[in-house]
């Protein structure tokens, strides 16, 4: 019987933590978590890592893993989820991988484009000039050294624009050049379920979440956090609004609402990338409906 991996993804809050621990018991395996924050020790609240109890109910992966100082990205992913699903392919059969970074599931199932090699400080020198010049610069700047990536549509992201940048004057190259899209065949099947939710229930749940975090004491883990606040790690909302807040540049009141719309507008980022994917099932978040979707999709697999 071939390997497979069953992917539970989709956006923030929409219950996919939940769902994959219940579903990993059903099939008595193990996870990989595909979140590019929760492999933080240092972060807890505000990535709504799973409980200890949740922890301590299924074998985890890739939580725990890491440390904010570590570099970690898709290519650090691919090479540490692999190796996992091997040693767990080893005992089982099937496991499962749950997350919503959609890159890193991607780069799990497909393979990373070549990963450009790039002049040491040019990000940082770059960041800088953008801090004192602006966006408009900065677009200005990709328009005439890039042009064909910024003929993509990305101009009005900073974050992608400092990395077409960075690209073109370390290689010389575009980072289009880069992005050839190969896909690599793994030794394995994948079933793919993407959990939605409509709109507004959507949004009640991430509203609802962000409350229960301050609750919690995601203030008191920021605080924490402050002497280490420039690490690209803690770039993530939940973290950037209340250290805004504590440099008083908004009241209390307004960083808990900030937090609550960068998230509502990071999880419509997310459906965004995932329904490009192809391959996924989507479902609503049902265990009994996911168990059926996956069950006859091993059922045909098992029969060709």
């Amino acid at each position: 019987m071939r390997k497979t991996c069953i992917i539970i993804s989709g956006p923030t809050a929409v219950g996919k933590t939940d769902l994959a621990i219940q579903l990993a018991r059903s099939y008595d395996t193990e996870i990989i978590s595909a979140d590019s924050r929760q492999c933080y020790i240092e972060l807890d609240i505000g990535v709504a890592k799973p409980t200890q109890e949740q922890l301590d109910t299924v074998p985890h992966h890739f939580i725990n893993s890491h440390r904010i100082s570590e570099t970690v990205n898709a290519a650090v992913f691919e090479s540490y989820a692999l190796s996992k699903a091997h040693d767990i392919f080893q005992k089982k059969h099937v496991l499962v991988m749950v997350g919503g970074t959609g890159l890193y599931i991607k780069t799990f199932c497909q393979g990373i484009d070549e990963v450009p090699q790039v002049i040491p400080g040019m990000r940082e020198g770059l960041t800088s000039q953008y801090e004192t010049n602006g966006l408009a610069w900065l677009q200005a700047q990709a328009a005439e050294e890039d042009p064909l990536w910024f003929a993509q549509g990305e101009y009005k992201n900073p974050h992608r624009l400092l990395r077409a940048l960075e690209v073109k004057r370390s290689t010389g190259r575009s980072i289009l050049s880069f992005q050839v899209a190969k896909k690599v065949e793994r030794d394995f099947d994948v079933i793919h379920v993407g959990l939605q939710l409509p709109g507004p229930l959507l949004h009640d749940r991430i509203n609802h979440r962000a409350d229960l975090m301050m609750h919690a004491g995601l203030l008191d883990e920021v605080i924490r956090l402050l002497p280490q606040q420039e690490l690209n790690a803690l770039n993530t909302v939940g973290y950037k609004e209340l250290f805004s807040y504590l440099a008083g540049e908004s009241s209390l009141e307004q960083a808990v609402e900030l937090i609550k719309q960068h998230t509502r507008q990071y999880a419509k980022r997310q459906i965004t990338w995932f329904k490009k994917m192809e391959g996924i099932i989507w479902a609503p978040p049902e265990l009994g409906i996911v168990t059926a979707i996956v069950t006859r999709a091993l059922a045909e697999r098992s029969s060709e």
